[in-house]
């Protein structure tokens, strides 16, 4: 093309720098090598984290003589260090040309990762939290249900401020106290759990519908304030699920109850996850068991019909016994990890119903492994199916989604096939593990030549599963980027290089977390953007301006920084060390804690010291994940120190 200017964002690797000409080579991940110009208004900077706060400490050249300009390109340019650049892409008569104008490094010392260091992901918790707590109840710092009900709500603003939509749903209630929850169990603040547990009593006061024998449970979508009186929505009233009870829906409103519980193990907490799942497998699981009339395929329905709580309905229209990857996958990272977590070994002092209710979470957690490993790979694709029929075969007519894959979930299949993979070996089942481990393996390597921007760093949204367009993508609608895709990546890249210590994994998780912490990160708002282009831009018009909409709700964010500190501490950082935080609860009648951080690598960790209620204590047995307590210690703080075995 003649005449074609264009902005770009550049991320690669330093392979040689001229200072004095005013250009360097930098390599992309994609194998190509481009040169980069420099000119009188080019910045150069370290990447900052939430807070913006600076990071450079880069030391002057050595011997560097010349311009300031050249000084800068020698400081800032060394070969073998990670960038990201902002060009602009001239094309013209055949000729190519970038001129840099903005510089980013990603550390101040050669060939480091400012998010590699053992603070990184705990700030950005801390900021985040601290502007969802100052958002919704200003200068509070201790929290009750009232507040809750009077000043929570879904909708906010780019600022955190109100919206006139004033809904309080009931699935981002929940991912909120998650997040809170997971907070705490980083930082010990006890803001966060405070806020938490008011936010669990506001979720369970007003949003909990019980059997008539009060053995089951569901969850209404959402209460909206009018003039005459506050209604509660049972149906949702999100756009692929509107209408209907979204088993996706009450899935998550477990998540923060299930991270809630991993702290305290409180015992109203459990029995509201325990009633919850009785209505999984009793209203959505595909069983003759259950249900003589179902057609008995496995699985979990995605709807129910509000009225006749049958996945079967006609009134559901397109949703009608549907399954699809959320109604199977997600039971997982939700809340049944979390669980297994907290009650596996079985706490000293449980009662024996305990017992069995874990019997049943494993029971779930293998079912929708097997499923995964059985029904959503694609002989013909490289990307996973995502919505079936009730009896398996692929929905490829459905809605928006059609022949699409969205490659963050391929990379969700990846990162919890291999918390999955993890726990088995810890069993024994070895077998089991190298399929999960097998599968895991095989979308995080796909996904690399499609779904991962190979010029920019990130990963892509949606892509069509058998591109007409003679090219390695095709998109349905742009070549946009969204948070959690991100989060997903991050995680399998970071979980699978700990497994098989490939170091493409490394590479693969570096440049997606420089890609998150570069352009996801809303640093005037303490947040973070929901969708940014391809270059990192962010995109804020209509929902995407609504810091609390359906799917951010301090969810995928606060996972994120949980689960890349615990992994980067475990698998990449040498030396490393960190804390969790918990707090039982008196009624738990527990006499132990289980305090394994996530389905970890066996043999990755071990507990380097333990301090209850402000005391440290020696009868601990740094190999094992179960800590004794006495009848004093409930009700206290107990923080956990684990270090990476050598």
């Amino acid at each position: 093309m003649n005449n074609l200017c264009q902005s770009i964002t550049l991320q690669g690797t330093v392979t040689s720098s001229q200072p004095e000409q005013l250009r360097c080579d930098l390599l992309l991940r994609s194998g190509d090598t481009v040169t980069l110009h420099f000119g009188a208004e080019t910045t150069f900077s370290v990447l900052t984290n939430i807070d913006g706060s600076s990071q450079d400490r880069v030391p002057d050249a050595p011997g560097q003589e010349g311009s300031e300009l050249a000084r800068k390109v020698a400081r800032y340019l060394r070969p073998q260090d990670t960038v990201f650049v902002r060009a602009i892409r001239f094309e013209h008569a055949g000729e190519e040309r970038y001129d840099a104008r903005a510089v980013t490094r990603m550390h101040s010392e050669p060939q480091r990762f400012l998010f590699e260091e053992p603070h990184w992901w705990m700030t950005q918790t801390t900021h985040m939290a601290n502007a969802w707590l100052d958002d919704l109840f200003g200068d509070s710092r201790t929290y009750s249900e009232d507040d809750f009900s009077k000043r929570y709500r879904t909708n906010l603003n780019y600022y955190g401020g109100a919206t006139d939509d004033n809904l309080q749903a009931m699935p981002t209630l929940a991912r909120l106290i998650y997040g809170l929850s997971s907070a705490y169990l980083m930082t010990g603040d006890h803001r966060y759990r405070l806020a938490a547990a008011a936010g669990i009593q506001f979720q369970r006061s007003s949003f909990r519908i019980l059997s008539p024998d009060g053995q089951s449970c569901i969850w209404a979508f959402g209460r909206r304030k009018g003039v005459n009186g506050t209604v509660t929505l049972t149906a949702s009233e999100n756009g692929d699920d509107s209408g209907a009870i979204a088993l996706y829906e009450q899935i998550y409103g477990l998540a923060g109850l299930a991270q809630y519980y991993r702290i305290t193990g409180d015992a109203e907490v459990l029995e509201d996850l325990r009633r919850t799942i009785k209505t999984f497998n009793t209203l959505f699981l595909d069983s003759k068991d259950v249900n003589a009339e179902f057609p008995g395929f496995d699985g979990y329905f995605a709807h129910l019909d509000p009225v006749t709580l049958r996945p079967d309905s006609a009134a559901l229209g397109r949703l009608q016994s549907r399954k699809n990857w959320n109604s199977v996958g997600d039971h997982i990272p939700a809340y049944l990890i979390n669980l297994v977590l907290a009650l596996d070994p079985l706490p000293q002092g449980a009662d024996p119903d305990i017992s069995s209710f874990l019997d049943t979470c494993r029971e779930m957690l293998d079912r929708t492994t097997r499923l995964i490993l059985e029904k959503f790979p694609d002989p013909d694709s490289l990307y996973v199916n995502e919505r079936f029929l009730a009896d398996w075969t692929p929905d490829h007519q459905w809605g928006w989604q059609q022949d699409r894959a969205v490659v963050g979930h391929n990379y969700k299949i990846a990162w919890n096939l291999t918390r999955i993979a993890y726990y088995q070996l810890g069993t024994g089942r070895h077998e089991e593990a190298q399929r999960a481990l097998q599968l895991a393996e095989r979308l995080a390597k796909a996904m690399i030549a499609h779904g991962a921007d190979l010029i920019r760093g990130g990963c892509f949204d949606a892509v069509e599963r058998h591109p007409t367009n003679g090219q390695p993508l095709e998109f349905p609608w742009g070549s946009v980027k969204d948070f959690w895709q991100q989060e997903q990546a991050i995680l399998a890249n970071l979980i699978l290089h700990g497994q098989t210590a490939d170091p493409e994994y490394l590479d693969q998780a570096r440049s997606m977390s420089a890609f998150w912490n570069m352009f996801f990160l809303d640093r005037d708002n303490q947040n973070v953007f929901f969708r940014v282009n391809e270059d990192g831009l962010p995109i804020l018009n209509g929902a995407f301006a609504n810091k609390g909409q359906y799917a951010v709700a301090g969810y995928h964010s606060f996972e994120l920084n949980y689960l890349a500190h615990v992994y980067t501490c475990a698998y990449v950082s040498p030396d490393s060390s960190f804390c969790l935080y918990f707090h039982p609860s008196a009624n738990s009648g527990f006499r132990s804690i289980n305090v394994l951080p996530d389905f970890v690598k066996p043999g990755s960790i071990e507990i380097a010291s333990v301090s209850i209620n402000g005391r440290h204590r020696a009868n601990f047995d740094p190999h094992r994940f179960q800590l004794p307590l006495e009848p004093s210690d409930l009700g206290s703080e107990v923080i956990v120190q684990f270090r990476r075995k050598s």
